[in-house]
């Protein structure tokens, strides 16, 4: 309740001509009139006058006075008394902040206060949200759940630097919570410090510096997760402001709470079975058939006693070591055995020999269960040191529930009230741990396991890259009648809660397992919810959730069930466990190290034996640690043709996104799945990152590939809201063009291709599972060769899958990308070589189309060569025949000729020894002798040219047709004689 508003002074004169016209009025009394103050003027003095609580009813009005100092105000506990103007206490059964309001009841909207639903998605016109404002709830008042933005606002002026407090409890990271103001100059808080932090179990308390003059306080609320659960709202109670100018009365009490003395600054709630009216000073006994919860305005009539009401556990070991089978009623209890119907709370059974202590745990002499010292191990009965060359595996594992382990804990959220009645949510019962009967149906019984971190063995704790610190693993039952959901909910730090697995109604006895990957995951909550119909009877509170067994491993401070084997050598100072060095595996039962195979790394989760050797895949390089293996980005591919393809994606290693195609929630509001890509890279890259960043703290996840639900709004002043991160892919199992890789199979019909050239293919692992993927997720990345893209990031997402993929386990992307072609060659162009054309030929080098290759070698350039034309060549070739007709013309006269010597010679012989038949001619005949013929010819050619002889030739032949043989000279002179005789 706020003070009355302040008149100014020049009210005054109205109030005397208005005294002055009424005078046939009655005179006021003290109840017609109350005292206010005028405006402060500059020297920071004032006036107090007297305002009619109604007009025209009386008169005679007490004159104005002088005013207390603007900058008087008064303390806690106290109000101003304007008769006096004096300070006073409070009264008891009331209370007062001094110079401050409150607001602690919300049956409705306090006056001042205003609540309003808006769509701060600028894309989506559909959703209404006129309906989605605050709601009060008597002690407090809710937000709304769904994708609306709802906003709680209230404006105060300030006289002097005050504060702002309220209490709040804000469970659910599934909606955005921010607190500002904005000052008369329209400046808002920054927008770091108005994020609110997540309750854990209780009510929050904030507390703001306020400046003075105008102040508009906000409440800001956007639910935006999208997994299938109720969202809790965010509850808001107790808003107190101080800095106002002073308060002149005091508040009464509200039911449920009291002030005994007088000047109280705030009053106390009512103890469980009592109750208390409006300005109670004391709070009254509720009678015996009746109860109430703590701060109750009234006392309910006690119900008859169900079933419900209690709920069974196994005691600790007594000093015999003997446990048994008890009931006991829920505390508070709040039934009655004696109303009719009522049932009777049933007999404990026998003492039974209690079980082993948990493992890491022994058996003291009191049969209690104690944790093993360091370098200690147990089966769960009494300790024994690891031998030397050991050491222990550090670990919480829970299997035998007859106490609730220290650092476990149990409670109750009701979502329709802030008291819970009942404080036992899950109680042990020997074997197992079970939720038992709540007030209503529709509570959360939660249980929360606190970690205080983690740490890996010596043997593996050195370079561990892949940060797969431990793994929780646990059993769990359901059964159920309606729709009950238990959730899973990993704790990052002691503000975040995020869900990581949901079961729906009844499930069979069965095993989950979630792999931690980083330090700052600090607690584990299983909630179970019997049903999101409220009601007020309880039909279902037979409904349960069962956990068998929990164990996590690699625990700081946790205890050991076995120790296990380490190498020997040198070691720090006091340590019996030695590593083997980087790429080695332990030799089991001799402790020596064994080098692993080429080109294998070591699993985080094996240290012992050959198993902890991992191959790696095609195309794929185990890193300095030996812990993952890495691709450099670059690969050699034999073509269908037995081409050698180079491929170099170096130009794609940085981080990429991908948005699948939106999607609407129930309400209309549009979301994204955002995929972060890192393809490869070489030690000492920058991984694919997903965050939340709607609560302060946030979570992320980092590796190859990830997954958030990304949601398009103007909240917290980013464009974009990132939840639910999830890691795809956090090793890579290898690069190759086939469709299959170690179990991963990237179909090819998703992704149709018209080109001859294959596809590249990354195959990615993720070793976190869940329900539906019991083997972990997986990813494919098809690298597909497309000169024509110039962009670096087009991926797309299967058409039949728009989600990326199908079964939820295996996501498929196709990144088409220039860089994704092989490396260009020689083998990827030709030569054109043109006609000879004034002596030039030129040679031109161009690229088989279509085009398969990026980068590489380039186009050689054009060669420009000599050459001669063909008219040059039949030039030659004639003269060449020509010449040759020539050379062939003279032989063939000078073989004529030689042949018509031979045949003159011997037809001479012949003449000569025509008439001595039987006669040899003597020496002195004409036949030729030897070397005659030759040194005929050597005289003939040296004495006539070619043509000389020719023209001899031609007039040595006689008119009988006889050539005439010139002969030597003594033959000559014979020839001479005969002639002569012959004449004669």
């Amino acid at each position: 309740m706020m003070h009355r508003g302040l008149m100014h002074l020049s009210h005054l004169s109205l109030w005397l001509l208005f005294a002055q016209t009424s005078a046939d009025l009655p005179l006021c009394k003290e109840s017609d009139y109350h005292f206010e103050y005028t405006e402060c003027d500059v020297l920071q003095s004032r006036w107090r006058v007297a305002v009619p609580n109604k007009a025209d009813t009386c008169t005679g009005l007490p004159d104005p006075v002088q005013g207390t100092h603007c900058a008087f105000s008064c303390n806690e506990g106290e109000f101003l008394n304007m008769q006096s103007q004096q300070c006073q206490k409070c009264a008891a059964g009331t209370y007062s902040l001094g110079t401050g309001v409150a607001f602690d009841e919300w049956d409705s909207l306090p006056t001042g206060f205003i609540t309003q639903g808006v769509n701060m998605n600028s894309e989506d016109i559909h959703t209404d949200c006129s309906n989605s404002t605050w709601t009060p709830k008597g002690d407090y008042i809710a937000s709304n759940t769904d994708e609306c933005t709802s906003t709680l606002s209230y404006a105060v002026s300030l006289k002097k630097p005050g504060t702002v407090s309220f209490e709040y409890f804000y469970p659910d990271n599934g909606i955005y919570f921010e607190f500002f103001i904005q000052n008369d100059q329209c400046q808002s808080t920054d927008s770091e410090s108005r994020w609110m932090k997540i309750s854990e179990k209780n009510w929050n308390q904030h507390k703001v510096d306020l400046s003075s003059g105008n102040n508009v306080l906000y409440w800001r609320t956007t639910a935006y997760a999208l997994q299938d659960s109720a969202i809790k709202p965010v509850m808001l109670k107790n808003v107190a402001i101080s800095g106002v100018a002073y308060t002149s009365e005091c508040f009464h009490c509200k039911p449920g709470t009291y002030s005994s003395k007088p000047g109280s600054a705030r009053c106390t709630p009512c103890p469980a079975d009592t109750y208390s009216n409006k300005g109670a000073t004391v709070c009254l006994q509720c009678d015996q058939d009746k109860y109430a919860g703590t701060g109750s305005g009234s006392c309910k009539l006690r119900p008859a006693c169900t079933n419900s009401d209690y709920f069974y556990t196994h005691t600790a070991c007594d000093s015999e070591g003997k446990t048994q089978l008890m009931y006991k009623w829920i505390e508070p209890k709040i039934c009655s055995e004696t109303v009719e119907g009522s049932v009777k709370l049933p007999a404990s059974g026998k003492k039974e020999t209690c079980p082993p202590c948990n493992p890491g745990f022994f058996v003291t002499n009191s049969s209690g269960c104690e944790p093993c010292d360091k370098d200690f191990y147990s089966n769960g009965t009494v300790c024994a040191k690891c031998p030397a060359g050991t050491e222990p595996e550090s670990e919480f594992i829970y299997k035998w529930w007859n106490t609730m382990p220290s650092n476990m804990k149990s409670s109750i959220f009701h979502q329709e009230s802030i008291h819970t009645e009942h404080n036992t949510a899950w109680e042990v019962a020997g074997e197992y741990i079970y939720t038992t009967p709540g007030d209503q149906d529709t509570d959360y019984l939660m249980l929360t396991l606190n970690v205080p971190g983690y740490r890996l063995p010596q043997s593996m704790a050195k370079d561990n890259e892949r940060k797969d610190l431990s793994r929780i693993t646990f059993v769990f039952e359901t059964r159920c009648t309606a729709d009950c959901k238990l959730y899973f909910l990993a704790g990052y730090n002691k503000w975040n809660n995020d869900l990581v697995e949901v079961w729906t109604g009844s499930n069979s006895k069965q095993s989950y397992s979630y792999l931690i990957q980083k330090n700052s995951t600090i607690s584990f909550t299983w909630t179970f919810r019997r049903t999101v119909e409220f009601s007020v009877e309880r039909k279902y509170s037979t409904d349960f959730a069962k956990i068998y067994s929990i164990h996590i491993n690699n625990v700081i401070g946790g205890v050991a069930s076995q120790c296990r084997q380490c190498a020997l050598g040198s070691a720090k100072a006091g340590s019996a466990c030695v590593p083997c060095p980087p790429g080695h595996y332990m030799v089991s039962g001799t402790g020596a190290c064994q080098s692993c195979p080429p080109n294998s790394f070591i699993r985080a989760d094996e240290a012992v034996g050959e198993a902890a050797c991992v191959q790696c895949g095609p195309n794929t390089k185990v890193n300095k640690a030996f812990t993952a293996c890495l691709s450099d980005c670059t690969l050699d591919v034999k073509s269908a043709g037995g081409l050698l393809l180079h491929y170099d994606f170096s130009r794609l290693s940085n981080v990429t996104s991908v948005h699948s195609s939106p999607r609407f929630t129930n309400r209309g509001v549009r979301y994204f799945h955002s995929f972060n890509l890192a393809l490869c890279g070489n030690e000492g890259r920058m991984p694919a990152t997903c965050i939340d960043n709607v609560t302060e703290s946030g979570g992320e996840v980092k590796g190859y590939i990830c997954q958030s639900i990304v949601v398009p709004s103007e909240i917290r002043s980013k464009s974009m809201v990132s939840s639910l991160p999830v890691l795809i892919g956090d090793s890579l199992v290898g690069v190759s063009t086939d469709t299959t890789l170690k179990g991963i199979t990237s179909p090819s019909g998703q992704f149709p291709s018209v080109s001859g050239l294959p596809d590249v293919t990354f195959y990615f692992k993720s070793s976190e599972n869940t329900q539906a993927c019991k083997e972990g997720r997986s990813a494919t990345i098809r690298m597909r060769c497309n000169p024509t893209v110039t962009a670096k990031d087009l991926i797309k997402l299967p058409s039949n899958c728009s989600e990326g993929t199908c079964d939820g386990c295996t996501f498929h992307f196709l990144w088409e990308s220039q860089h994704g072609c092989p490396l260009c060659t020689k083998n990827h162009y030709r030569e054109i070589v043109s006609a000879c054309i004034q002596g030039i030929q030129k040679t031109t080098y161009v690229w088989q189309q279509p085009l398969l290759c990026h980068g590489g070698e380039s186009l050689p350039p054009q060669k420009v060569n000599a050459c001669v034309t063909l008219d040059f060549w039949l030039k030659i070739g004639v003269s060449t025949g020509t010449v040759a007709a020539i050379l062939l013309i003279t032989i063939s006269c000078y073989f004529w000729k030689k042949t018509r010597k031979l045949q003159y010679k011997y037809s001479k012989l012949i003449m000569d020894s025509g008439g001595k038949e039987c006669e040899l001619p003597t020496a002195d005949s004409c036949a030729i002798m030897e070397g005659e013929d030759i040194e005929d010819d050597i005289t003939y050619l040296t004495k006539k040219s070619f043509f000389t002889k020719i023209k001899s030739y031609s007039r040595e032949r006689t008119s009988d047709g006889f050539d005439s043989v010139p002969l030597k000279s003594s033959s000559s002179h014979q020839l001479k004689e005969d002639e002569d005789s012959d004449d004669a």
